[in-house]
């Protein structure tokens, strides 16, 4: 009889560690999601707080290659799940080239802006062209753009430290959301300050080719273009087109090298300027459930607080940011609409 006992209570200890251990197998099981990936992104993706909440509430991981947000539509898709380009434009041209996604979702969203130095921030203060508001630096685009079209050089403004003509470095807009939504930006500054349509795309066209045909080799990362202007200084890289977001989450992130930096480095506001909204492609039912974990109300907070993404739960921005970006507009208003995609495809298929 004992021995029967004993093997019904070892039994039971077995069934009872067995369950435990499905239990436990279960609840750590992750699914590996692969996707593409626009470079400014990388610093939320690779955020362990973040990754953390995706594999304990969500059983989520995010693998990713870096890609160009028009280039990711076009590269190989076997095997990945996700794209998450920084644009609607985006979206719209995957629509157009593979048809309807398994869902899309707009994740968050961040304004144009320029970054600059201080010895041009002070030149372009001079020519009226960028005034301070509050503490926030804004540009004027029509005069910053007949400046550019006039083919003024930097010596013209006062500024013969630095050489040839005055002008924004951006990314190939061929290839990355940063500069075709600047080109965008540019084009409607073309057009009188009206979104530009398919009857008027054609007249902007040539001066848009004139303004990027000066710039030479452009980079396809937002991310490697901001790198390359903190590195490089004010000799060779004057002025960059960019997101808000790479500022602030460079600040949150390397406190120790922005305070050495910040005398230097200004943060400027077109006006007006288009908002880049962040576009969330699932490629299968796997890719699904990524939207919905980015939508976290934790994720989104994670996105404004550490990585300058302004998101549903961004609030006062001043009271996040206070005392680190001094430069930073609490609210984006002045913006334009960005053409649709038929005019925004015409824009980047000629430049």
């Amino acid at each position: 009889m004992k021995s029967r006992a004993l093997g019904i209570i070892l039994l039971a200890v077995v069934i009872l560690a067995s369950g435990g251990y499905y239990l436990y197998s279960s609840q750590s099981r992750v699914t590996v999601l692969d996707g593409y990936l626009g470079g400014e992104k990388i610093g939320l993706f690779e955020d362990e707080e973040a990754a953390e909440i995706l594999r304990r509430e969500y059983h989520l991981e995010f693998q990713y290659s870096r890609a160009g947000s028009l280039d990711m539509v076009t590269a190989d898709q076997t095997g990945m799940d996700y794209l998450f380009p920084s644009s609607q434009t985006a979206l719209a041209y995957y629509e157009d080239e593979k048809g309807q996604p398994v869902q899309d979702e707009i994740i968050f969203n961040t304004p144009i802006v320029l970054y600059t130095h201080q010895l041009v921030l002070d030149a372009l203060m001079r020519e009226g062209i960028v005034e301070e508001e509050e503490g926030a630096y804004y540009a004027d685009m029509v005069k910053l753009t007949d400046l550019i079209m006039a083919d003024t050089s930097w010596a013209d403004l006062g500024v013969p430290e630095l050489y040839g003509k005055v002008s924004v470095d951006t990314t190939d807009p061929a290839k990355s959301n940063s500069g075709n939504m600047f080109a965008a930006l540019l084009a409607n500054v073309l057009n009188g300050g009206e979104t530009v349509d398919e009857t008027t795309v054609e007249n902007v066209i040539p001066k848009l080719q004139e303004i990027f045909a000066r710039l030479g080799y452009m980079e396809t990362s937002s991310s490697d273009l901001f790198n390359q202007f903190l590195r490089m200084g004010v000799g060779a890289k004057p002025m960059i087109a960019g997101y808000e977001s790479q500022l602030l989450e460079f600040a949150v992130e390397n406190p120790e090298d922005y305070e050495q930096m910040k005398d230097d480095l200004v943060m400027i506001y077109p006006s007006p300027t288009v908002w880049s909204t962040h576009v969330y492609i699932a490629l299968d039912e796997a890719g699904r459930a990524g939207a919905e974990a980015l939508l976290d109300r934790d994720i989104q907070k994670l996105a404004w607080e550490k990585h300058g993404f302004r998101t549903s739960t961004y609030g006062a921005a001043s009271q996040s940011f206070e005392g680190i970006i001094e430069e930073m507009a609490p609210e984006v208003t002045r913006v334009m609409q960005v053409p649709d995609y038929p005019v925004m495809r015409r824009i980047i298929d000629s430049l």
